[in-house]
């Protein structure tokens, strides 16, 4: 892939197409477009229609890589680091904007590197709505890369974590309303711990849970099971975890990144301050690591994958967009 196949728009045959990629972290997937000049009117009709997976090519959702000072977030960002040459223009599957995606943010780095935008060394650095984003390759596993999500925060502040909660949840197939802790990674999430793997699986997350006190931008909800410690290849002690995860505008996604992250930092508050500063958290499409660093900052690290480009009619797609019930 090279930055002279993967362009904005060009016109071939009867109608307009659009050059896209299609790529995946840990099963959590996505449509990307190379925008530099922002020429794409990314509507959430097109958003839609990429996302769908019958109509479109299929995804949780859409990433385009723009240049920031195309874009009027990109200000923003440029403002918080000059090296912020790109922008993670990101897309929930049903349109609406979203602050981070921590898997995507991965598989934006792979993309970039595959279009010639960065070579792999050093960091490459983001723009995102939720702040500069700085991804490296990780040396800790073949594909990997490492992202560096920023400060995460309870909004509860100190009550919520003393009392392990601020909210309560009521999941579809489970039988009782369940206490969460509310976590912020850049987005919100509400995180709840289950008792095992089989109330893990007894969810139905076929419907969105229910949050008490409701969010007024919404929030995705993470149901956990922390699966103990063990010690890592260095002696260092490691934590585990299993999740699923409902996300806001999309559903149960395979995946889903800043998730980890929050589901992480909440099992590491409800244990204590001797928990471990690393975290292992297998998700149905795989396994990320998550690590507490300094200053109240967290990493998250992960494979990503680039699994097919090509090119879309656009005409097409958003007439069956617009057509579509859920439109």
């Amino acid at each position: 892939m090279s930055s002279t196949t993967v362009t904005a728009t060009t016109t071939l045959g009867p109608g307009p197409r659009l050059q896209v990629a299609k790529g995946h972290g840990t099963e959590n997937d996505f449509v990307l477009l190379h925008d530099p000049d922002g020429q794409v009117d990314l509507t959430p009709a097109l958003v839609r229609g990429l996302a769908d997976r019958r109509a479109g090519l299929g995804g949780d959702g859409v990433i385009r890589l723009v240049r920031s000072t195309h874009l009027a977030e990109g200000a923003d960002a440029l403002a918080e680091d000059a090296s912020a040459v790109w922008f993670m223009d990101y897309r929930n599957g049903d349109g609406t904007l979203a602050e981070m995606c921590g898997n995507g943010v991965r598989v934006a780095a792979l993309f970039a590197e595959r279009l010639g935008l960065w070579d792999g060394t050093g960091a490459l650095v983001l723009g995102t709505r939720a702040g500069v984003r700085r991804v490296h390759r990780d040396p800790q596993g073949s594909g990997w890369y490492a992202v560096d999500m920023g400060t995460w925060s309870m909004p509860g502040g100190a009550g919520s974590a003393a009392q392990g909660m601020d909210a309560e949840v009521e999941v579809p197939g489970l039988p009782v309303v369940r206490p969460a802790l509310s976590i912020d990674v850049g987005n919100p999430h509400t995180v709840l711990a289950l008792a095992d793997v089989a109330e893990l699986a007894a969810a139905d997350l076929t419907r969105p849970p229910v949050v008490s006190p409701a969010p007024v931008a919404g929030t995705n909800v993470e149901l956990v099971v922390p699966l103990g410690e063990e010690a890592g290849p260095d002696g260092e002690v490691v934590g585990r975890l299993r999740m699923r995860v409902h996300e806001r505008g999309v559903g149960e996604t395979r995946s889903c990144g800043t998730g980890a992250c929050a589901a992480a930092m909440a099992v590491r508050t409800w244990a204590g301050a001797e928990a471990p500063s690393t975290w292992m958290v297998e998700v149905p499409g795989g396994t990320v690591r998550v690590t507490a660093l300094p200053e109240g900052r967290v990493e998250l690290a992960g494979p990503a994958r680039l699994v097919a480009e090509g090119e879309v009619d656009l005409d097409a797609l958003v007439q069956d967009a617009a057509a579509s019930p859920s439109a």
